[in-house]
């Protein structure tokens, strides 16, 4: 029997309150002023290798998170500092694992582009494009083996779109009926490489349709949006196990890296400053003030809490030393 593909068959989000409006704005908050300060850190030479800044993004991976239960499990690739802070790590070890430092997450040897958080049921960042898909199916195959209730979402790039592993992994799931939430951040570029350059098929939403799966696009820059979006995909996965594709379309104000700051080569001045028109956390900000959620002096408290948090996270990973040697030879391989 061929699968019907849906897109609202599920409840949306709780209503808002102040006290998540507070949340929602504080999250994106506290991953922009993180990496602000990482990019800073990273000029200073105090964070060496690749660093890939999530800046622009933020409502993606904080409404999807505001719409999960801590349980549950979030994975991603390599721009993932704003899924591990959403999800809850601490950002003071999260900044010392950037750092390279001892107290790091993953004791300073993974870097940016591994963090790893397991008691917040962060499964990690994968510096391999599109690897971590059959991972998340992986996961969702043992909640659903084991008869829980919880679910995973994969964030995941348009770039990751062409490789093999997008499509097994959404065949599998939807094949298997497993709760996995299948979540694109579609920031338009695959490092300089622009969508219509290496996508056939552009609304990638669609590929929902070929798989038989429920999918939908949402603004990616409208935290709520994807909150509710999310929301509905949850729902779904623990009532019947049911997966999801979900297209958010966000934009990245930074390069692809800090080797490419600014993402000149590939787009312009112009674009880039008509996508800051829709900067997710001024928007946020200024709908929280219009409808009463939040007055003006508790939006600044809250600006103010998360510029002190992350500045408490750049001293404690200065703070914190470099590993020793000898934890060269540990976490290879697994105890017996």
């Amino acid at each position: 029997m061929a699968r019907t593909v849906t897109r609202d068959t599920a409840p949306s989000a709780p209503g808002m309150d102040a006290g998540l409006a507070k949340r929602l704005l504080g999250d994106m908050l506290l991953i922009r002023r993180f990496e602000e300060k990482a990019a800073e850190a990273y000029t200073l030479g105090k964070i060496g290798g690749f660093l890939h800044l999530y800046i622009g993004e933020e409502a993606v991976a904080v409404g999807a998170t505001s719409a999960l239960r801590p349980d549950d499990y979030a994975i991603s690739a390599y721009r993932e500092h704003g899924h591990c802070l959403a999800k809850g790590s601490d950002p003071r070890r999260v900044m010392a694992e950037l750092f390279g430092r001892r107290d790091g997450l993953s004791k300073g040897k993974g870097g940016s582009m591994h963090l790893f958080d397991r008691s917040v049921n962060f499964l990690g960042g994968h510096a391999i494009v599109g690897s971590h898909l059959p991972v998340a199916a992986g996961v969702a195959f043992a909640i659903k083996y084991e008869a829980r209730d919880q679910v995973i979402v994969c964030y995941f790039g348009d770039g990751a779109v062409p490789q093999g592993e997008f499509h097994e992994s959404l065949n599998l799931a939807a094949l298997w009926g497993l709760p996995v939430i299948y979540l694109c951040e579609n920031n338009r570029y695959a490092m300089g490489t622009s969508t219509e350059r290496a996508l056939a098929q552009t609304e990638i939403w669609k590929f929902g349709q070929t798989y038989g799966i429920p999918a939908e696009k949402v603004d990616g820059m409208d935290v709520l949006a994807i909150r509710e979006a999310v929301a509905r995909a949850a729902a779904r996965a623990r009532r019947d196990s049911t997966p999801s594709l979900i297209e958010a379309d966000t934009y990245r104000f930074r390069g692809h890296s800090m080797r490419d700051p600014a993402g000149a080569v590939y787009r312009t001045k112009d674009e880039v400053e008509h996508e800051k028109q829709r900067d997710p956390i001024v928007l946020f900000r200024a709908r929280a003030l219009r409808e009463g959620w939040l007055s003006e002096e508790e939006a600044r408290l809250i600006e103010r809490d998360a510029h002190d948090r992350v500045e408490e996270a750049v001293a404690f990973a200065d703070a914190s030393p470099e590993p020793p040697d000898e934890w060269l030879f540990t976490d290879i391989y697994k105890e017996p």
